[in-house]
């Protein structure tokens, strides 16, 4: 990557497929907005792996100047503190996000910040998850889930290459928020079964699978299982959710043809999301698959200096 973020085992980095997951969530959105969201993915993974290396090494002390000068410049454009502004996993932070913003009207520009500041909320969540006394329920666990996934600002800028701009009353409306909490789960929880082996091997608690063996008492195969049947469920409540939307729409909220249009085409990249991920973990990305990551062991990409110099 141009601003040093990764620097060793670049080929372990690319197998992560961020590419490949970019173009099977964007529908038909513009190549140049594909490869931006790749891009963005790509630095969303360093800034993942790398918040889970400094809590392994108990040095999130490290963390707040990172992620205070992230918070400072979506909050106003700028960042004043010289030596956080130089740092590379904040640089290449506010290039993304500069040219993200480009191409966002104001209110998706302002949903993307809300979004992000929730996502960096749900980091500093997670870390408190891995202290001893930590562990969340399964119900505090399943709203955390959709902000870590990190999943709602990429939508935002997939809508955007849409040309999806739906009024605020739109996503406001209960139908609405239920069809994407649904979404999110089905994405995140599946997502979850996946990772399984490596966070359980190195005992990280932010797993459903975990949880639920926990919390149930029972083994992990069990737990696998009913984590699988919730999943199939969440996607039966999807498609109730889609049907809500759509009558209440029809009653009088999206009398407007062409608005409903647009409602109808943001709810087909929500099943592209869910889609798209499924098999992207399943048959392109390696980051699931590699010993080093099943073992619980760090990324070999990592860079243990990369916050330092915040």
């Amino acid at each position: 990557m141009r601003h040093e973020l990764v620097t060793d085992a670049v080929d372990q980095f690319a197998g992560i497929g961020f590419g490949h997951l970019a173009g099977r969530v964007s529908g038909d959105v513009p190549y140049e907005t594909v490869v931006l969201l790749a891009e963005w993915m790509a630095w969303s993974f360093v800034l993942d792996d790398q918040h889970d290396h400094l809590i392994r090494n108990g040095q999130l002390a490290a963390w707040r100047p990172v992620v205070g000068a992230i918070t400072e410049y979506l909050g106003t454009g700028r960042i004043d503190h010289a030596p956080a502004r130089g740092n590379p996993l904040v640089r290449g932070f506010t290039e993304l996000c500069d040219r993200i913003l480009a191409g966002l009207s104001e209110p998706a520009a302002a949903r993307f910040r809300a979004h992000f500041r929730l996502v960096l909320g749900s980091l500093d969540q997670e870390a408190g998850n891995r202290r001893a006394d930590g562990r969340p329920t399964v119900e505090e666990y399943v709203l955390l889930r959709r902000h870590s996934a990190q999943l709602l600002p990429m939508m935002d800028m997939v809508e955007a290459g849409l040309g999806i701009d739906l009024p605020q009353r739109i996503h406001d409306l209960p139908e609405l928020r239920d069809l994407v909490a649904s979404a999110l789960d089905v994405i995140g929880w599946e997502n979850d079964v996946f990772s399984l082996p490596k966070e359980h091997s190195c005992g990280d608690n932010n797993n459903l699978v975990s949880l639920t063996a926990t919390w149930e008492r029972c083994s992990l195969d069990d737990a696998l299982r009913a984590v699988e049947e919730r999943i199939h469920a969440r996607i039966e409540d999807y498609l109730d959710c889609r049907q809500r939307l759509f009558q209440t729409l029809d009653g009088g909220e999206g009398t407007d043809p062409a608005l409903r249009t647009q409602v109808a085409r943001c709810v087909r990249s929500y099943e592209d999301w869910m889609i798209g991920a499924d098999l992207w973990q399943r048959y392109e990305c390696t980051r699931y698959r590699d010993e080093r990551f099943a073992a619980g062991l760090e990324s070999a990409y990592t860079r243990p200096d990369l916050v330092s110099v915040a």
